[in-house]
């Protein structure tokens, strides 16, 4: 058993990474802007504020942690880059700190050419301040110094949604993992169950890693 914090525990990813930890056994505490806006998650499951861009905020709640789950949303650049550099900047300063498990974007994935899909020219311009600012967290995991140990999950590029959780999935590093159609898919449910397999047997660290069916 863990003690899993997941900063965004009320959005679409996060929610569905709350209940598969605490459906197998963790200890939870479900980090959120408005706690009082969250009433759907699992009982026993601990709700607190918790912004994962405050330094505040993660020494407070790291030092009883065995795993940092970052599930953020949002389509400002600067906060997925401020969530990872706050990240790195207070456990780096721990004597034992927690393991970061960052789910970031797809779009920073590689393309048959060995270019990221969010350098691709019909790349949807709403989502492109999003895909840059997964793109600088997953930057600054790569050049953080010993110290810290994280592991970042690249969702399918473009076929991911709520769906059912079958429990299965393939996983790769730098590109899309496909189906014989050629199709990378996987929905939130089997993207959480993905997540704490890592928490619960450690593949990915110092990595970045997607998965789909």
């Amino acid at each position: 058993m863990s003690n899993v914090v997941v900063y965004g525990a009320g959005g679409t990813a996060g929610s569905r990474i709350v209940s598969e930890a605490a459906g197998r056994g963790h200890r939870v505490t479900a980090a959120v802007r408005r706690p009082e806006a969250v009433t759907w998650l699992p009982a026993g499951v601990h709700v607190v504020t918790g912004d994962a861009t405050s330094a505040q905020s993660v020494r407070a709640l790291a030092p009883e942690a065995d795993v940092i789950v970052v599930a953020i949303g949002g389509g400002d650049r600067a906060l997925w880059r401020d969530a990872a550099e706050n990240l790195i900047t207070v456990l780096r300063d721990m004597p034992n700190p927690p393991r970061a498990v960052h789910v970031g974007g797809g779009a920073t994935l590689l393309t048959a050419k060995g270019t990221p899909f969010l350098e691709e020219p019909d790349f949807p311009d709403e989502y492109r301040d999003a895909a840059l600012g997964q793109a600088d967290a997953l930057a600054l995991y790569r050049s953080s110094a010993d110290g810290v140990t994280w592991t970042y999950l690249s969702p399918p590029p473009l076929e991911f949604h709520p769906g059912e959780r079958t429990g299965r999935y393939r996983t790769g590093t730098e590109h899309p993992v496909v189906d014989d159609q050629g199709r990378s898919v996987l929905t939130y449910e089997d993207l959480a169950v993905a997540v704490v397999d890592e928490i619960e047997d450690p593949r990915f660290e110092n990595m970045r890693f997607t998965a789909a069916y």
